[in-house]
C-alpha cells in the first residue's frame, strides 16, 4: 500500500528511527512498507483498526516494527510469533522520543515483550485490571481474543476485571463478550459464580467480563482464573481499584511460590482531575504513577486507553490496551505471512 510518510513530532523521531532501520538494514520507512507489502501484510491498516482515533505515529511505529521482524526472521530462521513480537518492540522503541518518559522506561521494547509474554504458551491468563471502564480494553481485548489462539496450541484466557456489576454487563453486551456475575462472602472470603451470560457466539465470548465491588472481589477474581499475566488500566479508580487489586493479588501470588507479570500501563503526566487522583496535585498521574511502581514488572508510559496522553510522554498516539492487541496481532500476522511464503 503506497502511502505517504507523514506522522506527528516526526521531525524529532526520525534520527532514532532511521538508526533502528539501518541496523536492520533497511535504509527509509518508504522501504520498510514495501518490506510489509511484499509479505502481504498491512499493520497500519491492523493499527487504525484496533483502535481507529490512534496517531499516524503508532501506524508507522507498526509498519517500522513489522519490517524489521520480518527482516529478523528470515535473517536467524527463528519465525514465531513470539519472536517476531519482540522485534517489533524495536521498532516501537525507535519511535520514543530522545529524552522523554517513554524512552527512559524502554517502553516501546516493554510492549514487544509483553505480546511475546502472551503468544508464549506459559501463559495462560491475561487480565484487563479496571478494563470496562475504558473502551480501549476492549478494543485490546477484541484483537487478542481474534489473534492470539491463531498460533498458540493451548488457548489463551483473557478477562476484564474492574468495578461495577452493571458496567461489565454493558461493556459485555456492546463487544459481545461473555458477562460473569459473582457474589463474595466477606465472612468466608469465598467467590460464588451467581451466572454466566455469553452476549455473542464467536470469538469475542472467550473474552470473560467481571464486574466487582471492592478490592477484595477484585482479587478473588484474579485467583479464580488463575491470572498469571495483567496490565492496569489508568481511567477511573486507579489508586481506588486496579493498582490495589495487582499489588495485594502479587503479594498473594508471591507468597503462594508462583508466577504473576504485572504491567502498569501508565503514569507520568497530568489528566483528569478527579478525587481518587487529587492528592497527586496538578499531576493527577502522579499517585497512579507512584503506586505503579509498587507492583509492577514493567511500567508503561500515558494512559491506558487515549491516544493524546500516551503520545504526550514522548511515545506513539495509541492507548497502551489497544496497543497490546496491535501488537499480538501484528506478530501473528508476521508468522502467517511466513507460512504462505513457504507453501509458494
Amino acid at each position: 500500500m503506497i502511502r505517504e510518510v507523514k506522522f506527528e513530532s516526526q521531525d524529532r523521531r526520525m534520527k532514532k528511527i532511521l538508526a533502528a532501520l539501518k541496523e536492520h538494514g533497511i535504509s527509509s520507512i518508504e522501504e520498510a512498507n514495501q518490506i510489509c507489502d511484499s509479505y502481504g501484510i498491512d499493520p497500519y491498516k491492523i493499527c487504525e483498526e484496533t483502535q481507529p482515533i490512534s496517531f499516524e505515529n503508532a501506524k508507522w511505529a507498526y509498519v517500522c516494527g513489522c519490517a524489521i521482524a520480518l527482516k529478523e526472521g528470515e535473517k536467524t530462521g527463528d519465525k514465531s510469533a513470539v519472536k517476531a513480537a519482540e522485534n517489533i518492540g524495536i521498532g516501537l522503541q525507535s519511535f520514543c522520543i530522545p529524552g522523554s518518559v517513554a524512552e527512559d522506561r524502554k517502553v516501546g521494547l516493554g510492549h514487544g515483550n509483553l505480546a511475546a509474554r502472551l503468544l508464549n504458551e506459559k501463559t495462560k491468563c491475561f487480565a484487563f485490571l479496571a478494563g470496562h471502564e475504558s473502551f480501549a480494553a476492549a478494543e485490546g481485548a477484541i484483537k487478542i481474543a481474534a489473534n492470539a489462539d491463531r498460533v498458540r496450541k493451548q488457548p489463551l484466557r483473557v478477562i476484564l476485571n474492574g468495578l461495577g456489576k452493571d458496567a461489565a454487563q454493558i461493556i459485555s453486551r456492546i463487544n459481545g463478550f461473555t458477562y460473569v456475575q459473582t457474589k463474595f462472602d466477606y465472612y468466608t472470603g469465598k467467590l460464588k459464580t451467581v451466572k454466566t451470560i455469553p452476549y455473542s457466539d464467536g470469538p469475542r465470548a472467550i473474552v470473560k467480563c467481571y464486574g466487582v465491588d471492592d478490592v477484595r472481589e477484585g482479587v478473588a477474581v484474579m485467583w479464580k482464573e488463575g491470572v498469571d499475566v495483567s496490565i492496569t488500566g489508568n481511567s477511573t479508580n486507579p489508586t481506588r481499584f486496579q493498582h490495589p487489586v495487582a499489588g495485594t493479588y502479587k503479594k498473594e501470588r508471591v507468597l503462594a511460590g508462583k508466577p504473576y507479570f504485572s504491567v502498569a500501563s501508565g503514569g507520568g503526566t497530568g489528566r483528569t482531575l478527579h478525587p481518587d487522583n487529587m492528592a497527586a496535585g496538578p499531576a493527577s498521574y502522579g499517585m497512579t504513577d507512584t503506586m505503579g511502581r509498587m507492583h509492577s514488572d514493567a511500567q508503561f508510559a500515558g494512559s491506558s486507553s487515549v491516544p493524546a496522553h500516551v503520545e504526550m510522554m514522548g511515545f506513539l498516539g495509541m492507548g497502551n490496551n489497544p496497543m497490546v492487541g496491535c501488537s499480538v496481532a501484528c506478530a501473528v500476522e508476521i508468522t502467517h505471512a511466513f507460512a504462505a511464503k513457504c507453501k509458494k
